[in-house]
């Protein structure tokens, strides 16, 4: 029964969140639901390089490459000039670019770890970098080129086309894929936690414990790395997808070496091997400079944006904050924010109940008053 208990309060502490999550767009206004649409796009992306840095141990510095594929493959497969595919099959089509992209790579990233493979994929960013300004017939060069909408059984994911309106509410761009980055992200979720929790997941830890030890219990090293960046080239390539969707338009000076570390930055804060910990990394670090642009007025030292002064801006100011974040964080909780909140949860638990009145006596074990007078000498 306490096990069939604690199955049933583990699916319902998910199912409240996810309810929650689908009742506010009903509630929030474009601005939110747009800082939810990137984070929710960044989370995908960041647990991708979770399962390849956190999980495998293997660092890379080219993720942003991968989302500019999945970004510009979209583009380019469902948009003109290109061949003009339907929208959800070059979808399907940019996420498995990437994943091709990262197969390609796949040799180098399984022979080569540590800084070297870092150094590596680092030249990844600044080549994909320079093909996206120079291949101007399908990227668009510096001006980069227009996203199109998204359908699906002719229900597009866009202002209007068709209308829609649910329970007095308008249903625009951002509260449809809002729907759309909610369920990307929940299959990302559960597919990324059940490779973690099952054989894949194990031989991964136990090739970046040690790659000795994981040899000797038959786990094939190149083999396993190579899968492990091909997965996490696909869920860039996914997260690519959905900022395009969200962005409506791709630059390519969004897509630079930044990009890159703010994923690493994701996964530091959040937490390394840990599906939700890259989460709650990605929310913050993508939430953080949106917010602190819409209150900029507000806070000190930091100027709006335009204005000019001596104050930073607000997009230089919440670089500097997660960089603390990163610092103190590495310092007193190096398992991140994921493991900082299991510790405090454990530390509940143990928690001693409060101390109540003492139980009375039992009357086998109290002596009889005349008794005891006897026994005295």
């Amino acid at each position: 029964m306490s096990d069939r208990l604690s199955r049933l309060l583990g699916r319902g502490g998910l199912l409240l969140p996810l309810l929650l999550l689908c009742a506010l767009p009903f509630y929030l206004d474009a601005f939110w639901l747009r800082i939810g649409l990137f984070s929710m796009a960044a989370a995908i992306g960041a647990i991708g390089l979770g399962l390849l840095s956190g999980s495998a141990g293997q660092l890379s510095l080219g993720h942003a490459f991968f989302l500019a594929v999945g970004a510009y493959g979209y583009v380019w497969l469902a948009g003109e000039p290109g061949p003009g595919l339907p929208p959800s099959l070059a979808a399907l089509l940019a996420v498995l670019l990437a994943g091709a992209a990262g197969g390609l790579f796949s040799p180098v990233a399984g022979r080569v770890k540590g800084i070297y493979l870092g150094v590596a994929t680092l030249a990844l960013v600044f080549l994909g970098h320079h093909v996206l300004l120079t291949a101007d017939s399908v990227t668009g060069g510096f001006n980069g080129r227009s996203v199109p909408p998204l359908e699906l059984g002719g229900f597009t994911f866009a202002e209007s086309d068709p209308e829609l309106t649910l329970l007095g509410v308008p249903f625009g761009a951002e509260e449809r894929l809002w729907y759309l980055g909610l369920v990307l992200f929940s299959v990302t979720w559960f597919t990324a936690r059940g490779l973690l929790r099952g054989r894949p997941g194990r031989a991964l830890v136990a090739l970046r414990d040690s790659e000795t030890a994981a040899s000797v219990m038959g786990v094939h090293v190149a083999r396993y790395r190579s899968a492990a960046f091909v997965v996490s080239s696909m869920y860039a390539g996914l997260a690519g997808v959905l900022l395009a969707l969200s962005f409506r338009r791709v630059v390519p000076d969004y897509f630079s070496l930044a990009l890159s570390v703010d994923y690493l930055a994701m996964i530091v804060i959040g937490g390394l091997g840990s599906v939700a910990g890259a989460t709650a990394g990605a929310v913050f670090v993508t939430a953080l400079p949106l917010l602190m642009t819409r209150y900029a007025d507000q806070l000190p030292l930091v100027a709006t944006p335009g204005s000019g002064g001596g104050s930073i801006g607000p997009t230089e100011a919440s670089r500097y904050l997660y960089g603390a974040a990163i610092v103190v964080i590495l310092l007193y909780a190096p398992d991140g924010l994921h493991g900082l909140a299991r510790r405090t949860r454990a530390r509940l638990r143990r928690r001693p109940p409060a101390a109540g009145p003492p139980p009375p006596s039992s009357p086998t074990t109290t002596a009889h008053p005349a008794r005891a007078k006897e026994h005295t000498p």
